[in-house]
């Protein structure tokens, strides 16, 4: 099997709801399901290859209070090495909604301190050859982000191959951000979005012309996936298209989909599966995650 590593943001999640309708400012409203867990992308895809059972390397950091020593204990050993902030660490209150939608509240804390330096003396890279980095929450994390360049040049000299999910950027899509996305993708060897993000980035309001679009700026042989909810995922390489469909499966928590996604479809591809039956399991793997509590990953024998 291809070596795996993750890098990006962990934050402690407080997913509440479902909520509807949007509560009145100064009420209070009862809701029936609530959870305290590590969150954030990367640590999503990192408890997934957990649950799979995949070794793997994690860079990240957290902050230096009662929450950054839970959810570096809660990732050992893969944490050992992390750095710790000296201010708080970053919080984000989940509220989910019965569409299956959700909106988050998140404050900076430590993921302001995450930079480029950490991560590349906390990766063993002659461990990582020939494998996959995952990068996640690049616009959560602004020192990081800066220095991708130098991350894209370091992963190309050590035959290591970058994948990139950019998340939702907190400022929007306007302005300076897609030109900056942009540039990203020209280091990327695999792209990893959701539909709203793929349309976003290209400018094109179909997810297929997006996919298709997005495909062209990246690193030769490159893929794109596009994460299309309840309808699966796209995935898009060379002349090849290939459309994974997602069971049906009654819903608990959707948060975090899309990162379980990623981690089971790399840890597939590690593995020497095809891209097709990476795309399946990917899905596969997410459908299951987000319909159970506590929720878990290996769904047995397909």
């Amino acid at each position: 099997m291809q070596p795996l590593a993750v890098v990006g943001n962990v934050n402690v999640d407080m997913i509440l709801g479902p909520a509807a309708p949007w509560p009145l400012p100064g009420s209070e409203i009862m809701v029936e399901h609530s959870e305290l867990r590590v969150g954030g992308s990367a640590a999503n895809s990192a408890l997934t290859w957990k649950g799979l059972g995949a070794a793997f390397q994690f860079v990240a950091n957290t902050g230096n209070d009662l929450y950054g020593a839970w959810m570096r204990d809660q990732l050992v050993p893969q944490s050992e090495g992390w750095t710790v902030s000296d201010g708080p660490s970053t919080v984000s209150v989940g509220i989910t909604h019965p569409d299956g939608e959700r909106t988050f509240f998140t404050n900076t804390g430590h993921l302001l301190d995450l930079g480029w330096q950490e991560v590349r003396d906390g990766i063993d890279w002659p461990a990582l050859a020939g494998g996959w980095l995952l990068l996640c929450g690049t616009f959560l994390t602004p020192r990081l982000a800066r220095d991708l360049p130098e991350l894209f040049a370091h992963c190309q000299a050590r035959n290591v191959r970058v994948a990139l999910d950019t998340g939702w950027p907190p400022e929007g899509w306007e302005g300076d951000t897609r030109r900056r996305a942009g540039d990203w993708l020209r280091g990327t060897d695999c792209l990893l979005v959701n539909e709203a993000e793929a349309t976003a980035l290209s400018g094109q309001r179909d997810p297929r012309l997006a996919g298709e679009a997005l495909l062209d700026k990246l690193r030769p042989d490159g893929m794109v996936v596009v994460k299309i909810g309840p309808g699966g995922a796209l995935v898009f390489q060379g002349a090849a298209e290939i459309r994974a469909a997602a069971p049906e499966v009654r819903v608990v928590d959707t948060i975090g989909a899309g990162d379980v996604f990623n981690a089971s479809f790399l840890k597939s591809l590690a593995e020497g599966h095809s891209l097709d039956e990476a795309a399946t399991q990917g899905v596969r793997t997410a459908s299951y995650a987000i319909s159970t509590f506590p929720r878990s990953y290996d769904a047995g024998p397909g």
